[in-house]
């Protein structure tokens, strides 16, 4: 077993104490990528009612997005922007943009936060949302960086014939993306 800290409350711990504790968070945030990895691969085979199933629909979003040459950052944002679908159902966005926000650009986290309200553009009104709802963040810097991802690459995502690229070809990326 791992060496353990002393103290019972935070405030009867030690430099020792907090060394050791350092030592193991260390270990276990090297193994982020692999966290995340194996919490997007729960989007397999969950079509809820798509024709295709969460993660196609992910690894589509990132394909789009790297065949048109966007950076390795944003490429990592669009495979992982609906990974909260499972945990966060009502704020999926926001679970991606908190899980995303230490590795990545303002403008890529406000994009995911951001990007649900985007996609409603496209089929808000068929349930009874003003479909302009994104136009509340007109004002936003990071607006048509937003506009842009759905429009571009999340929005038509959903083509079963399309020929994506595997999981395992985005796996280095998001190793490198989730350690800077």
């Amino acid at each position: 077993m791992a060496k353990q800290a002393a103290f019972v409350r935070f405030d009867e711990c030690t430099k020792e104490d907090v060394d050791i504790v350092l030592e193991n968070y260390k270990e276990f945030a090297s193994g982020l990528p692999d966290r995340v990895l194996d919490h997007l691969r729960l989007l397999d085979g969950d079509f809820g009612g798509f024709q295709v199933d969460r993660l196609e629909h992910s690894l589509q979003t990132a394909t789009r997005a790297h065949r048109d040459g966007k950076d390795e950052e944003y490429v990592v944002c669009a495979l992982l922007h609906d990974i909260g679908d499972t945990l966060g159902s009502y704020d999926h966005g926001g679970v991606a943009a908190a899980i995303l926000k230490p590795f990545v650009s303002d403008a890529n986290h406000w994009m995911l936060a951001n990007h649900p309200t985007f996609q409603g553009y496209y089929y808000f009104e068929h349930m009874g949302v003003d479909r302009n709802k994104r136009e509340e963040y007109s004002d936003s810097p990071y607006y048509e960086h937003t506009r842009e991802f759905v429009d571009k690459y999340d929005m038509p995502a959903f083509d079963r014939n399309y020929e994506s690229m595997t999981l395992d070809e985005f796996v280095p990326m998001v190793r490198r993306v989730l350690t800077k």
